[in-house]
């Protein structure tokens, strides 16, 4: 997997919209959405309210974590942690990049969250290294990645992949080969 194909299934997310237009439900293979009345909150998937916003239909409201003091905090959880903490939602990343992008101007203090969570990302990734370093000094054979999300274990996983390729290969060609016949006369 990817990372578009993981920011799509971030998409599937559901967010908060505030609609400046009227429609009744909208049935989909997903579920039914709204009804959409101007002013009302309702939650959509994020692909729907870029969409809507995109043509000036709706305003997006930030997701609850998405709050300077709160994402200060965890951060200086994360630092604090030597394992990895829980995240506000499994796709924190991909919702911070859609959502910056396409509506910073709904989002207050769009710059310090966007410094946040990268310094956020930054921590874990970090900490995914040492993990990752000491995984493979150690010589373990098997590693629990608890709190981990799917983009952080997408960006490292081909990497830890072929750490772990290179490392079987090395450990086999150490052990002495059983197929190797003794000489018993």
């Amino acid at each position: 997997m990817d990372a578009a194909e993981v920011e799509f299934l971030a998409e599937k997310e559901l967010v908060t919209i505030i609609p400046n237009f009227s429609l009744d439900k909208i049935y989909l293979i997903g579920g039914e959405l709204g009804p959409f009345n101007p002013g009302l909150p309702v939650d959509v998937p994020l692909w729907l309210a870029i969409n809507l916003k995109q043509r000036q239909k709706c305003r997006l409201l930030p997701p609850e974590w998405m709050d300077v003091e709160k994402l200060e905090k965890m951060r200086d959880r994360e630092r604090k942690e030597e394992t990895f903490t829980p995240v506000p939602s499994p796709y924190y990343m991909e919702l911070t990049k859609l959502l910056l992008n396409h509506a910073s101007d709904n989002i207050p203090k769009a710059d310090a969250i966007r410094t946040l969570i990268k310094d956020l990302w930054d921590t874990r990734m970090a900490k995914l290294r040492v993990s990752a370093d000491s995984f493979v000094q150690q010589q373990e054979a098997h590693a629990k990645l608890d709190n981990l999300t799917l983009m952080e274990i997408n960006t490292s996983g081909a990497f830890l992949t072929q750490a772990l390729n290179h490392m079987y290969k090395l450990r086999t060609n150490l052990q002495p080969s059983e197929s190797v016949q003794s000489q018993d006369f």
